[in-house]
């Protein structure tokens, strides 16, 4: 494969990534709407998830193909690339805001995960055991935010997960008094879960086969360009919220992301195949992975709020990480 084709399999990959899931989530979103589901706790699941699913794709293709620094690098990459870009390029664009439950619930169960990944993967991997202790872990999250949204204890983060479904034009139409026909919603799941498949096995071709003709590895192509690609959704959806004023969400969608990364993503993987993971990756990028979301708090907890200077901040630690890895 000459370069241009795979740097052509790289894009097409990404697009469908990208429109795979877009897709996806309107489609699942107005099944639940029809099932009746209220617009906090779909945007505590299915847009949550949805936003992963790029990631998920790859990881288990990469996996499955036997390339284990594409499948865990992806995943490292993207939560660094969330915090760090995502998050420090949108408080460039406008201060974000930050309510007390990103502070006193989501940032610590992504701190605690990160860590208990790193922990789980220093024997050099990660088994089906662990695998499902991720999943359950997910799941026990996922009932307990959503009990927290039905309840109204967290008012202000169902506001916010609400919003971010209004951010992707996928929020419930007012007035509607005729529900929309469920097949087309699921033809519309069945396409978006093709271009998710198509786009996975060849964005992770492109990938490899960049990476061979630039003599780069497999692990340095994932944390990058693959993290990034793959992390596009999560920053065009903070962007979007930002421009809208729905300056609230960005905060809850990147930790929200980076725990469905590292508990779902990793967790279904290494169920499904048990995954090696280098020590360059345990020694080095899952610390940077941790490193940033220990940057990203006391950020937070400055005037409830990330400025613009702040920002910089996470985009500067990013041009840092991307320098050390390189030079590596």
């Amino acid at each position: 494969m000459e370069i241009a084709a795979a740097i052509g399999l790289i894009v097409i990959g990404l697009a469908l990534l990208a429109g795979g899931g877009e897709a996806l989530v309107r489609a699942a979103t107005t099944i639940a709407e029809i099932a009746g589901v209220t617009p906090a706790v779909i945007g505590l699941t299915v847009v949550a998830m949805g936003t992963s699913l790029p990631e998920l794709t790859v990881s288990l293709f990469s996996a499955l193909n036997g390339q284990p620094d594409m499948a865990i690098g992806n995943v490292v990459g993207s939560n660094i690339f969330n915090v760090a870009v995502a998050l420090g390029v949108t408080a460039l664009v406008v201060p974000l805001p930050v309510h007390g439950a990103a502070v006193r619930l989501e940032w610590p169960f992504m701190f605690l995960a990160s860590v208990i990944c790193l922990l789980l993967s220093r024997d050099g991997v990660l088994d089906r055991v662990e695998g499902a202790f991720f999943v359950v872990s997910l799941v026990l999250f996922i009932a307990y935010t959503v009990r927290l949204a039905r309840r109204d204890i967290g008012a202000v983060e169902a506001r916010a997960l609400a919003a971010h479904v209004e951010a992707r034009d996928i929020d419930v139409a007012p007035g509607r008094t005729k529900p929309p026909r469920l097949m087309v919603p699921l033809a519309v799941l069945v396409g978006g879960l093709a271009c998710l498949i198509l786009g996975g096995r060849w964005l992770v071709d492109g990938a490899s086969s960049l990476a061979r003709f630039m003599g780069m590895t497999e692990r340095v192509i994932a944390l990058t360009i693959v993290a990034g690609g793959t992390g596009a959704p999560e920053l065009a959806t903070s962007l979007v919220a930002a421009f809208r004023g729905r300056t609230d969400v960005a905060v809850a969608n990147m930790i929200g992301s980076n725990i469905f990364n590292i508990l779902g993503i990793l967790g279904v993987t290494s169920l499904v195949t048990s995954i090696p993971v280098s020590s360059a990756m345990v020694d080095s990028d899952m610390l940077w992975m941790i490193g940033v979301s220990i940057l990203l708090l006391p950020l937070m907890r400055s005037d409830s709020r990330i400025s613009r200077i702040e920002g910089g901040v996470l985009v500067t630690a990013y041009v840092a990480y991307l320098f050390t890895l390189f030079r590596g």
